[in-house]
């Protein structure tokens, strides 16, 4: 991302959240439009794709604070007008370079310089160059790699261990990454081995870009790696077992730091992000940290009570006592049979009973229900019913 998309951007705009939205309200924003909008829900939609990578492109910045507050500080010194060039002493305009600002001052502590390692000491990260200035080959942090995994409703209530099978950019083999044939590569002239190049954007500013000679880089080789034609880089396809968390959700994007594509010249390596997909189970649902679960039971046993066994995901199945008059309904709960929470625990089971009405009746338990029938004769379940509706 150039540093111009980085400050003209609106990523609290593309999740719909405030700037002082917390974690959690960016973390569900994301989610949701990350459910509505994933390529999977919106085959050959190309602009539902574009948005996913947008969104997924804001979440990346403001779900990590580190990130959300080198954005914040870039916006406010720049993408709301700060540091406008103004006239200059002899009635001229006043232009200067971002990266002389973010690179390193002039001077000393006066006036007219920042002292020290100016702003450079605070943003030099952000714009990827040293606080002194110099122009150097740079190491490159490895690409972030997106993948799926479906899980059955146990596996992503338990945990699992998956295999995921990956492609990415990795350091060409038939020249150690170096793009150059004979592992000898030149320093790029254009951007003296930075990666990035100048460009004017008006008003006097200038923002930086990838360099379009060694595709930011830093490095060019005198002799192209036949294999990876001087990029350094090659696709590769690896396996990897990865661990999924237990108590995951349909929809939930895991981060796995490091586990990304290797980093180029002692750079870190990138992020593997998964979005895990749940199968829906035949009896159980859930609510958050709770697993829901519909138990039929009897006309007898809700109006006389008793004792009803309760099957349980993975374990054995559990008995409630029924209370005389249950209605149809009505949802008990059995502690700790839920899903696993982040602190191990486990949340509860939601029984909601369903009275089950039978379709065919013997002879005798149909004698039975009349003689029922006969003796409740003067209750009447549907007179408040009336008597609401006409006092509304």
């Amino acid at each position: 991302m150039s540093t111009k998309d980085f400050i003209e951007k609106d990523y609290y705009k593309v999740l719909g959240v405030p700037k002082d939205a917390t974690e959690a309200e960016i973390k569900k924003a994301y989610r949701k439009l990350a459910r509505e909008n994933h390529p999977d829900a919106n085959k050959g939609n190309v602009k539902a794709e574009e948005r996913f990578k947008e969104i997924s492109e804001a979440n990346d910045v403001l779900g990590d604070p580190k990130k959300r507050k080198e954005y914040d500080e870039a916006r406010a010194l720049f993408g709301n007008g700060g540091f406008r060039p103004g006239p200059g002493a002899g009635g001229g305009s006043f232009n200067f370079d971002l990266g002389d600002l973010f690179g390193g001052a002039q001077g000393g502590g006066g006036a007219g310089g920042f002292g020290g390692g100016g702003l450079g000491d605070v943003f030099g990260g952000l714009f990827n160059r040293g606080s002194s200035g110099t122009q150097r080959v740079q190491p490159r942090r490895g690409q972030d790699i997106d993948t799926e995994v479906t899980l059955s409703f146990t596996e992503a209530i338990e945990g699992a261990t998956v295999p995921l099978r990956m492609t990415s950019q990795q350091p060409c083999k038939a020249c150690s990454g170096t793009g150059d044939k004979n592992g000898n590569p030149r320093v790029c002239p254009t951007c003296v081995g930075t990666g990035q190049v100048a460009r004017g954007s008006g008003g006097g500013f200038s923002l930086t870009d990838p360099c379009p000679d060694c595709k930011g880089r830093g490095l060019m080789a005198e002799t192209p790696c036949e294999v990876c034609n001087g990029s350094g880089r090659a696709k590769s396809s690896r396996t990897m077992q990865v661990r999924i968390p237990a108590g995951v959700n349909d929809g939930q994007r895991i981060r796995l730091r490091g586990k990304g594509a290797p980093g180029e010249r002692g750079g870190p390596s990138g992020d593997l992000y998964v979005v895990v997909h749940v199968d829906a189970h035949p009896v159980f649902g859930r609510k958050g940290d709770n697993l829901t679960v519909t138990v039929p039971v009897t006309f007898t046993e809700a109006a006389l009570g008793g004792e009803v066994r309760v099957p349980t995901l993975g374990g054995p199945p559990v008995t409630l006592k029924l209370p005389p008059g249950t209605p149809n309904g009505r949802t008990m709960r059995a502690r700790g049979k839920g899903a696993v929470r982040k602190d191990g625990t486990r949340g509860d089971l939601l029984v909601t009973v369903e009275v089950s009405v039978p379709a065919d009746l013997s002879g005798k338990a149909r004698d039975a229900l009349e003689a029922y029938r006969e003796a409740t004769a003067g209750e009447d379940p549907r007179a408040e019913l009336f008597q609401a509706a006409k006092g509304a």
